[in-house]
């Protein structure tokens, strides 16, 4: 059986970088897209890197832009894929309500552009559409794939976009394109900015001695916190049923940031209550209260179901920055928070 070939764009990303292990221990030949920066942005794909030079490298990687559809399609031309993992995106919510245009052009019309490449240059592949539960926004939950969609932030719209542009060429073009819709997934490979890994990192870092105080917005936000590394399986079992079909990806669970906040700190033997503080820079300018989801049908047609919930998840990630500060004799490292950690976004 040859192997195949996937593109993934965001492989730099937190659920690239997982996806790109989990598809190269499958056999596959993966491309992935990067965006051209000054500064290196490979490092959390570092680790499976080759030389291209070398017969043995199966993961390649090409400079791309969701913006630029003539070299979106060119790529595909020349890759070849027989999957498609779309997963790039200007992915943060409260960004988003600052950069509103940049959002609906990469993650609108970016996922646009990628299937009208596709179907332009007649490939035959199977494309994947990272969706969001953003896109539920203020529906009641538990949310599941009839849900209504009420986005809350230009994010969420974006995301609704993508996703019905994705069942349009779909049902209009006969393409197998599938959109998962991922409720919030986190790891310690997450952004900084994001507030899970936020949290994390001031948990560790005040028990280290490195810090003092955390400052947040709305503690009282509910969300189903899954581990990212366990959702990457379920978009590789989308793309290899018969026919393609929309499914909700979740723990069922729900927690708020507060819970989060005091697993994390609990963890390390701290109280919370003595250094988390308000700053409404945080807050978003319109909220989504609860987010959890039914992802019934994925557990009956996949046959996946989750493991991991928000306190392991908690836990498992303040491990994980504790492991960076504390040195082999037991001292702390001084490694400093990322510049771009203090910038004033929440989640």
């Amino acid at each position: 059986m040859t192997a195949k070939t996937a593109l993934i764009t965001g492989i730099t990303g937190q659920d690239g970088s997982y996806l790109a292990e989990l598809l190269l221990e499958k056999g596959y030949t993966v491309h992935g897209v990067v965006r051209r920066a000054s500064t290196f942005t490979t490092g959390r794909i570092d680790h499976l890197y080759r030389d291209p030079h070398d017969p043995e490298a199966r993961l390649f990687l090409h400079y791309g832009d969701l913006t630029d559809g003539s070299r979106v399609a060119g790529l595909l031309a020349r890759v070849q894929p027989d999957e498609v993992y779309h997963l790039a995106a200007q992915s943060h919510v409260r960004v988003s309500f600052d950069e509103p245009l940049f959002t609906a052009d990469t993650t609108a019309l970016g996922t646009t552009r990628l299937l009208e490449a596709i179907r332009t240059t007649g490939l035959s592949c199977r494309f994947y559409q990272a969706s969001s539960s953003e896109m539920f926004g203020a529906s009641p939950p538990p949310q599941h794939e009839g849900t209504p969609f009420h986005p809350r932030s230009p994010y969420g719209v974006a995301k609704v976009y993508a996703y019905w542009i994705t069942r349009n060429y779909r049902e209009a073009y006969g393409l197998y394109a599938v959109n998962g819709i991922l409720f919030n997934h986190e790891s310690p490979r997450r952004g900084p900015t994001f507030v899970t890994r936020k949290v994390a990192m001031a948990a560790a870092r005040i028990k280290a001695g490195l810090q003092d105080d955390l400052y947040l917005g709305n503690l009282d936000a509910r969300r189903d916190w899954g581990y990212a590394a366990e959702y990457v399986e379920v978009m590789w079992r989308m793309l290899q049923q018969d026919e393609p079909d929309d499914y909700v990806v979740a723990t069922g669970s729900s927690y708020s940031v507060r819970d989060f906040v005091e697993h994390s700190f609990t963890h390390v033997g701290l109280d919370w209550r003595e250094h988390v503080r308000f700053d409404d820079r945080y807050l978003r300018p319109a909220e989504v209260d609860d987010l959890v989801g039914d992802a019934s049908k994925a557990a009956r047609v996949l046959d996946w179901r989750p493991t991991v919930r928000a306190p392991e998840l908690a836990r498992l990630m303040t491990d994980a920055e504790l492991d960076v500060l504390l040195l082999g004799d037991g001292s702390v490292a001084a490694v400093p928070a990322p510049a771009q950690a203090l910038i004033t976004h929440g989640r």
